[in-house]
């Protein structure tokens, strides 16, 4: 029975199709979000990039702005015309993508750390209850938006020590002008403000970089996690470039609050495979 697995951001699309705990296919294709882009940019995806894709059985599509029932349904109804041999098309949003892939059938909580932030109470079966997520502009503690927002603010604003300042100015080589053409005129400024966690990633065991993310991953924790219930008797897990790329910092924030790191992984979809597998 061949299966087809979805990881729908808005940047990028991994297809995976497995059988018999064999993976037979892999393709990356443009990203898709139902809130922002137009449908004719999916039915592009399905039928150019996806030319020759084979048949499948199933479907399991995690999305990007799935959340609500009409991206649901519109999205589903895409899928079953392009994969109309499938008995099964399953479509939900990228939390429930992180919870399957971390938790699987276990009792916990799941959070994605990555451009952007987010995290879930799960039964095992269901989401039971969701953080409040306000997106970039406003929320996203932690993520790498956040982080790279409050980088270039202190790069900016002469708040960097003079030997991290001289780096940053070497390697990013940003100038003003420059940066507020990209965040305020370009599309997907949360993408370009993410991007500097390059060079906080590298320089991560300088005290300034340590305290800068360490201060971002504890306003993520006070937002995303302290109001859940029980969270600290729960395993968290996390997926995401962000938490994959800091995790030593993370594990450190985490145990200062009493919380225990359960799994990190960068992408959902290994943990997807295993449990379609």
């Amino acid at each position: 029975m061949l299966k087809l697995i979805a990881d729908a951001g808005s940047t990028k699309i991994e297809w995976v199709v497995v059988e018999n705990k064999k993976v037979v296919k892999r393709l990356i294709t443009s990203g898709y979000n139902p809130n922002y882009a137009r449908p004719i940019a999916f039915i592009d995806i399905l039928y150019k990039e996806m030319k020759h894709f084979p048949a499948v059985d199933a479907v399991y599509y995690y999305g990007s702005g799935c959340g609500s029932a009409f991206a649901q349904s519109e999205t589903r109804q895409y899928l079953k015309v392009r994969f109309e041999e499938a008995n099964e098309v399953v479509v939900t949003h990228d939390l429930m993508g992180a919870a399957h892939a971390l938790l699987d059938h276990r009792k916990g909580i799941a959070c994605i750390l990555g451009t952007g932030a987010n995290a879930c109470c799960y039964d095992g079966e269901a989401i039971t209850h969701r953080a409040v997520s306000l997106g970039y502009l406003v929320g996203d503690e932690g993520s790498g938006c956040y982080i790279g927002r409050k980088l270039v603010r202190s790069y900016f604003y002469n708040l960097m020590p003079n030997d991290l300042q001289a780096l940053f100015k070497e390697e990013v080589q940003l100038d003003y002008a420059s940066f507020l053409d990209h965040v305020y005129r370009q599309p997907e400024p949360s993408k370009y403000l993410a991007s500097f966690t390059h060079f906080a990633g590298k320089h991560q065991d300088h005290p300034f970089i340590h305290q800068l993310v360490s201060d971002a991953f504890d306003d993520f924790i006070e937002v995303f996690l302290l109001p859940f219930d029980g969270c600290h008797e729960l395993p968290i897990g996390f997926v995401g470039s962000v938490a994959f790329h800091f995790k030593d910092i993370l594990r450190e924030r985490l145990e200062v609050h009493g919380l225990h790191l359960d799994t990190v992984m960068v992408s959902p979809m290994e943990g997807l495979i295993q449990r379609y597998s």
